[in-house]
């Protein structure tokens, strides 16, 4: 294990924070991790992280779900067991898919939800019974941390924290 050194910056304010987070990115240091309480708008872009691909995969999970939704349908109405229900046809699919666009809509928004998710978690390597990685449990009430690598410039890192309004300024030794 390697144990490198980091700032834990803590701020009370959000808008400290986001003020704070643009002028530590232009001073060129880079912020490890930042730990909120409640979603804070526009931190991703001040942080300059990319765009999630969530949506992407979405697209592409709803239309895993559509062709289950096709494929069952015709397979089981169609193929396996044609049925005479309320005299519609059964000789193809073609014929029956007004009634079975419900079942399609379904799956579709099924599959999209529950794939989203289960990537979502994997992604974010949260898994069941996983350890919090939360610092400081002050994050999960009503403080804001920011957490950047140091590379032997702690006194200038510290006294750019103080500038910015941070309340509380720590050095930790942090294991990879």
């Amino acid at each position: 294990m390697e144990a490198s050194k980091v700032i834990h910056a803590i701020y009370t304010d959000d808008d400290v924070l986001m003020s704070a987070v643009k002028k530590v990115k232009a001073e060129r240091h880079h912020i490890e991790e930042i730990y909120t309480p409640f979603p804070v708008h526009g931190l991703d872009k001040a942080m300059g992280l990319a765009p999630t691909r969530i949506a992407i995969t979405a697209f592409m999970y709803g239309l895993v779900g559509l062709t289950v939704a096709i494929t069952m349908m015709n397979f089981i109405m169609i193929e396996d067991w044609p049925q005479n229900i309320g005299g519609k046809p059964s000789f193809s699919y073609i014929e029956n898919m007004p009634a079975f666009v419900p079942i399609m809509f379904e799956l579709t928004v099924f599959f999209a939800a529950h794939l989203m998710v289960i990537t979502f978690y994997l992604r974010s390597r949260m898994w069941p019974f996983k350890q919090a990685e939360n610092p400081d449990t002050r994050t999960t009430d009503d403080h804001f941390l920011m957490e950047i690598a140091v590379h032997g410039n702690e006194n200038e890192l510290e006294n750019l924290l103080k500038g910015t309004g941070a309340v509380e300024i720590n050095l930790v030794d942090k294991a990879h």
